[in-house]
């Protein structure tokens, strides 16, 4: 995945530069060399290095999940409404929602991603997203790297209208949003768009003091008419957009030539069979597109990119190595981390998924097949593949039963 330092667009997105019977020499974490074996193995910083074995096996960066609902709302909670799952976060101890992040995490590594975004969302409730946002920094790198995104969510109006809304705004405004920023709980700020003309002020209000505080922005654009939110994607520079479900041509034309990447999510879209993002013409267009799962405990429970890459394939029309350019690079690029994650390449860390085949182009065949035979984050093995045999009951701690 070497390539220039910019976000991958069009031809681009294709070429994922292989090495045929390559190696990669690590040290503290890092990517020291990289190259064909032999060179690799006859230089004298590989004296002595432990070896791993890829013989007939991809060897590929982890895969950057750039948009997930990680942690809200939480599984078993209405999707509409937000109070009441908001609700289930306070009620819930911070021990509890770290266990079952964690589990979620850790089925992803062994999947193959390595570097994971996960966002909030709980709207105007400061008790429940700080509560979200202490368990995303203890959970930053155990065992990937967690990036946390601040998703702002206006409130729907409530029995006193209009004046109830203006007044929760202005205290996430005023009050919130400046005190994670003070304790850098989140890297980003994300805005959940709609179309309601009444809630434009309350966006752009957002977006402009999120920008002052230093964040970089995103929006969703879930919305049946995302044309809005494009226009404000690109007027605040917002590093993506996500979703774009329903974007028309006249959309594509608007994002193509500027900085914002589009976050594709093929999983929402073949979960609640809706219309599948237009990944064709906005690659052809030459916008910086990359892929995410969406995962959501309640409605996009997709763990795995390699259920992402081949849906993408299939669904939105992308060759299987633009897939895994929007799953790598583009990824890493939309979380901000292109510098250190996302490619093979000196100087970054050591984050790679060793696959059991000898082709990337199984990734799109193999839907629902996972694939990954080892998982690498800084140079340490996360999750290796095992066998499957019988075990012992007193390896569970149990009690042996006789028929």
């Amino acid at each position: 995945m070497r390539g220039s330092k910019v976000p991958r667009r069009g031809a681009e997105l294709k070429e994922l530069n292989l090495i045929s019977d390559g190696s990669l020499l690590i040290k503290d974490g890092v990517i020291e060399e990289v190259g064909p074996t032999r060179r690799v193995e006859n230089l004298a910083s590989a004296r002595g290095a432990v070896e791993i074995s890829a013989i007939g096996r991809v060897v590929m960066p982890g895969f950057v999940d750039s948009h997930t609902h990680l942690m809200f709302p939480p599984p078993g909670t209405s999707g509409e409404r937000m109070e009441n799952a908001a609700r289930a976060v306070n009620v819930t101890t911070g021990q509890r929602l770290q266990l079952r992040t964690q589990a979620y995490l850790e089925a992803m590594a062994r999947h193959g991603t390595t570097t994971v975004e996960a966002k909030t969302g709980c709207g105007p409730d400061e008790s429940a997203e700080t509560k979200l946002m202490r368990v995303l920094a203890a959970l930053k790198n155990d065992p990937l790297y967690v990036v946390p995104t601040f998703l702002f969510r206006v409130p729907q109006p409530g029995p006193t209208g209009d004046p109830g809304v203006r007044a929760a705004v202005e205290r996430v405004l005023t009050e919130f949003l400046p005190k994670i920023h003070r304790r850098r709980f989140a890297h980003f700020a994300d805005l959940a768009w709609d179309g309601d003309p009444s809630r434009q002020e309350f966006f752009v209000r957002y977006l402009d003091a999120a920008r002052k505080l230093g964040f970089p922005c995103k929006i969703h654009a879930d919305d049946a008419d995302p044309s809005g939110a494009i226009a404000m994607a690109i007027r605040h520079f917002a590093v993506t957009i996500d979703h774009l479900d329903h974007a028309t041509p006249a959309d594509v034309a608007m994002l193509a030539g500027t900085g914002t990447l589009a976050t594709l999510l093929p999983c929402t879209s073949f979960c609640n069979g809706g219309s599948a993002a237009p990944a064709r013409a906005l690659i052809d267009a030459g916008v910086a597109v990359a892929l995410a799962t969406d995962f959501n405990p309640q409605h996009t429970q997709t763990l795995s990119m390699q259920t992402v890459v081949a849906l993408a394939c299939h669904r939105l029309e992308m060759t299987p190595a633009e897939a895994i350019s929007a799953s790598t690079i583009n990824g890493a690029y939309a979380l901000g981390r292109a510098e250190r994650v996302g490619s093979l390449e000196l100087g970054k860390m050591a984050d790679l998924v060793i696959l059991n085949t000898p082709d990337y182009r199984d990734l799109a065949q193999n839907f629902g097949m996972n694939l990954v035979h080892m998982t690498m984050k800084r140079g340490q093995v996360i999750y290796k593949e095992g066998d499957v045999a019988p075990r012992a009951a007193r390896d569970f701690g149990l009690s042996p039963t006789w028929d």
